[in-house]
């Protein structure tokens, strides 16, 4: 037998798992976006493009605005923090061991579990955080953070922050620890202070860790469903409605399969786009 006959028959179990696992669900749901189908009414009818032109006309716009306004949020607040936290850790600090164990707490409590600890935080006629800025006197009376669409997605971009810091931390902190001490006492001796030390010796060094990290936290926060769905269901009045819960939405509560899997097939563009903004990235790194 051959040596490329060989390894194809090794790959094959993995294969068909993943066309069975992934694939198969694929090619049903961009088949199904061309159908007008119900989840509970048996049969369907040729649809074609159609239902890719009523999500657009109707639910693509507002979810995508919402979508991008969370990944963004929800990206770029945990990395910073990470990186503020990682650079703390990195120096001398003492007890730094137990604070890095501390740190990594939100990160391995499932997602569920974080979103009913912020729902109790935010409730607003007897959560922790109404209790402390009315005790501080910072506000009159209480405020339904999760209950109006000027406060709803700020509070979940919150939650979903506190939840994905720690890795983003761990990483860099990963980085960090590979910088040479000589560039930054080179750097000391010709007169640069701390900052211009981070700008000009650490960033460079962690440039391909921070692209990884940021691409990665993008492209998990494009799919994020959970912690949105039990805090807000999408609410209120859709100002949370992301294309995961679009979709479920769509899907089990309109019963509109066809719709669900046009929007789902948009979603799937978006994610892809992002997917081979990774790899590339990926692939650069390790040639350099």
């Amino acid at each position: 037998m051959k040596d490329r006959t060989f390894g194809f028959l090794l790959t094959l179990p993995a294969l068909a798992l993943l066309s069975a696992v992934v694939l198969y669900p694929l090619v049903g749901s961009l088949t199904t976006s061309l159908f007008d189908q119900s989840l509970v009414l048996p049969g369907r009818s040729f649809a074609g493009l159609a239902n890719f032109t009523e999500v657009l006309g109707r639910q693509f716009w507002p979810t995508l605005r919402n979508t991008l306004v969370f990944t963004a949020g929800a990206t770029v607040a945990p990395v910073v923090i990470g990186m503020a936290l990682a650079l703390a850790l990195n120096t001398r600090l003492r007890g730094r061991a137990v604070l890095r164990g501390l740190f990594l707490l939100p990160w391995v409590i499932p997602g569920v579990v974080v979103s009913f600890v912020w729902l109790w935080i935010f409730n607003a006629n007897y959560g922790l955080l109404n209790g402390i800025l009315t005790s501080t006197h910072l506000i009159d009376e209480p405020i339904v953070w999760l209950g109006s669409p000027g406060t709803a997605m700020a509070a979940v971009i919150v939650a979903k922050t506190w939840a994905s810091f720690p890795w983003i931390m761990v990483m860099l902190l990963a980085g960090l620890q590979t910088v040479p001490e000589a560039l930054h006492e080179a750097a000391a001796l010709d007169g640069a202070g701390s900052v211009n030390r981070f700008w000009h010796v650490t960033l460079p060094h962690l440039r391909g860790v921070l692209g990884i990290v940021v691409l990665l936290e993008v492209i998990w926060n494009l799919q994020h469903f959970d912690m949105i769905y039990v805090l807000t269901h999408g609410g209120p009045a859709g100002s949370t409605t992301t294309f995961a819960v679009a979709v479920y939405d769509t899907a089990f509560k309109a019963f509109d399969l066809g719709q669900a899997s046009a929007l789902g097939a948009l979603w799937l563009v978006l994610i892809l786009g992002l997917t081979i903004v990774y790899v590339r990235f990926s692939e650069r790194g390790e040639r350099a």
